[in-house]
């Protein structure tokens, strides 16, 4: 009686797991027939989109130096001053030039105004009129040359400040105080932070495949783990005859992150496909091998049933099956680690995508 008891209890110790394993939760996705996008990874490097050598528009000792490598500054801000003595000098003359011909202008009218009244009552004769007139022409013409040459003087005076053209960063500074600058020489390199452009090298094969791409996703390799949207900027139909490349530039749209030019970053370019649409699957549903070939599990009448399936291209939206999975069968994408085949599963949710 007692080995009755025993083979019961035994029976029951191996039946129980048995029957509490007879059928496992699962939750599956539907197969999807779409167009599934080529992608295609490039490396490059972040450059400025302005990066200019700034050099002195007048000649002259520099007096000033208002920034320096590494400097942060904005559009307009003055940079660097040369010395001014002398060009402020002869601007006072101008100055002074200018009022000499504004009274002399003064006097011109006056003398005309009052010939004008003598003559309307015949009391003043028409050769000495038209001779004031003359004079008060001459006299106008007097006062705009000053006023030009005055003008042409306060342009001398601010060439001797140097203003940034654009924001961005001081890269490198040429010159220090004290020291004489000729016209033209270089003096300080400004580099703008933003926009950023990227430089990559695109393979033939693909070069005309570029006016189908659909998004371009960059990462910067300072900050990897944000992506950043990129524009095709413009392509230079000129091949590089040693990698048979083409270049193509990138327009980072950084969005205020903290990207530096000189930095390297890599390009994901998706391209549009033009055959027809494939099977497509969740990266979650696929199991790996040690042999690394590739299964799926799909459900029919409740029973686990694997696959083994043929990979084509994958993306963020799937991975392409081209062989070996039936159509119309939900695949299991959660609880298929350890699924077995032919094993009964019960669907707790499934996945629309």
């Amino acid at each position: 009686m007692r080995w009755r008891i025993v083979a019961s209890l035994l029976c029951m110790i191996i039946v129980n797991p048995l029957y509490a394993q007879q059928t496992v939760p699962v939750q599956v996705a539907m197969p999807q027939q779409k167009a599934l996008a080529q992608q295609l990874v490039l490396s490059g490097s972040l450059t400025a989109q302005q990066d200019a050598s700034l050099s002195s528009r007048s000649a002259g000792l520099v007096a000033e130096l208002l920034v320096d490598s590494g400097s942060i500054v904005s559009k307009g801000q003055p940079l660097l001053k040369l010395d001014t003595a002398l060009a402020q000098h002869q601007l006072a003359q101008q100055q002074a030039a200018l009022n000499a011909a504004r009274v002399r202008q003064a006097e011109a009218q006056r003398l005309l105004t009052e010939a004008e009244q003598l003559s309307a009552q015949q009391l003043f004769p028409r050769t000495e009129l038209n001779l004031r007139r003359a004079a008060l022409a001459s006299a106008d013409a007097q006062l705009q040359q000053a006023e030009a040459a005055l003008a042409q003087q306060q342009e001398v005076v601010s060439r001797h400040t140097l203003t940034a053209p654009f924001a961005g960063v001081i890269a490198q500074r040429y010159t220090d105080i004290g020291e004489w600058l000729a016209l033209g020489t270089p003096v300080l390199r400004l580099v703008s932070l933003t926009p950023l452009l990227l430089d990559v090298q695109v393979p033939q094969e693909y070069f005309t495949a570029l006016t189908s791409v659909q998004r371009i996703e960059v990462r910067a390799d300072l900050a990897p783990e944000q992506a950043l949207q990129a524009s095709l900027l413009a392509t230079v139909p000129v091949g590089d005859g040693a990698t048979r490349s083409f270049l193509a530039r990138l327009q980072v749209m950084s969005a205020g992150q903290n990207l530096l030019p000189g930095s390297s970053a890599s390009a994901t370019l998706y391209f549009e496909r033009g055959d027809s649409q494939v099977l497509v699957v969740p990266a979650d549903a696929l199991l790996r091998h040690p042999d690394g070939n590739f299964s799926v599990f799909s459900i029919l009448d409740n029973t686990a049933q694997r696959h083994n399936v043929t990979l084509g291209r994958s993306s963020e939206r799937g991975v392409e099956i081209l062989s070996g999975l039936p159509a119309g069968q939900a695949v299991v994408v959660r609880g298929n680690e350890t699924l077995r085949d032919g094993q009964q599963v019960h669907i707790v949710s499934a996945d629309k995508e």
